[in-house]
């Protein structure tokens, strides 16, 4: 039996004797599923063709991502705390040098992951690190691999250790997350839940590829949700989309120029 991972989205399926016959997370309308049809690659064939590259941010935060691009592209973050370490986000590639880097910092307590598009090899991490996996309980329906090691949220917040709180915010996705963290005035990994920008602000959307929106209800449900929370920082999905000063401003004013352009 063969593990297959879908090469538009980068979501790992069961093992089989052939690819799954389709990929619901890329007939989703907030993904899509490519003009030349849905692709499939094997573990094998993944690992041999690429490997993570590393970027420290922060003495506590380093983002990694997989070289050269693949599905979606986006990075995910390993924060360092001195209650256990977190895994923010997941990418599909898991190689014996991405194990020995974990490890070498700390390994890890938790992965929290903030929507269905980035859960990945979500149950392969976990396994790997002995770790809990933490998704909101609204998405559950997305799962394609489930784990022992799952464990479901709900609500609106939920402490997931000291000084690490995730946030529930709707609009991509119902179970949509994003991870606050209270040191040095507060950071906001944000996944794609609020998208940062070009010009370091954010945005929200239903789909980004697909351009459907979200209506000014969502938005500001989305507002109410971080205001609580201060923070300076403001981590993206994507290389090259943070916000390093002034994150709760910035938040704050993609917000109100999207209710500009929305609202009557």
């Amino acid at each position: 039996m063969t593990s297959y991972l879908c090469t538009a989205c980068g979501t790992e399926f069961p093992p089989g004797a052939a690819p799954p016959p389709h990929c619901p997370t890329c007939e989703d309308e907030r993904q899509y599923v490519p003009a030349a049809g849905q692709g499939w690659t094997t573990l094998a064939a993944f690992g041999a063709s690429h490997t993570n590259m590393w970027r420290q941010y922060e003495p506590e935060l380093f983002a990694l991502g997989t070289v050269p691009a693949f599905a979606i592209n986006q990075r995910a973050f390993l924060l360092r705390t001195p209650h256990g370490n977190v895994l923010w986000d997941c990418i599909s590639l898991l190689d014996d040098a991405t194990i020995a880097l974990v490890n070498g910092l700390g390994g890890l307590a938790a992965i929290a992951i903030s929507h269905p598009h980035y859960y990945s090899r979500m149950a392969a991490w976990a396994d790997a690190f002995d770790a809990r996996l933490w998704l909101h309980e609204a998405d559950r329906q997305h799962i394609v691999l489930p784990t022992p090691r799952l464990q479901l949220w709900s609500g609106e917040q939920h402490a997931l250790l000291p000084g690490v709180t995730l946030v529930n915010a709707p609009g991509h996705f119902d179970g949509g997350t994003m991870l606050h963290w209270d040191a040095r005035g507060g950071c906001l990994l944000s996944g794609d839940i609020v998208q940062v920008t070009p010009d370091r602000l954010v945005s929200v959307m239903r789909s980004y590829p697909d351009l459907i929106p979200v209506s000014p209800r969502i938005v500001r449900e989305v507002a109410a949700r971080v205001e609580p929370y201060a923070f300076n920082r403001v981590y993206g999905a994507f290389w090259g989309r943070e916000i390093l000063a002034d994150g709760k401003a910035a938040v704050r004013r993609g917000l109100e120029r999207y209710l500009r352009w929305v609202s009557d």
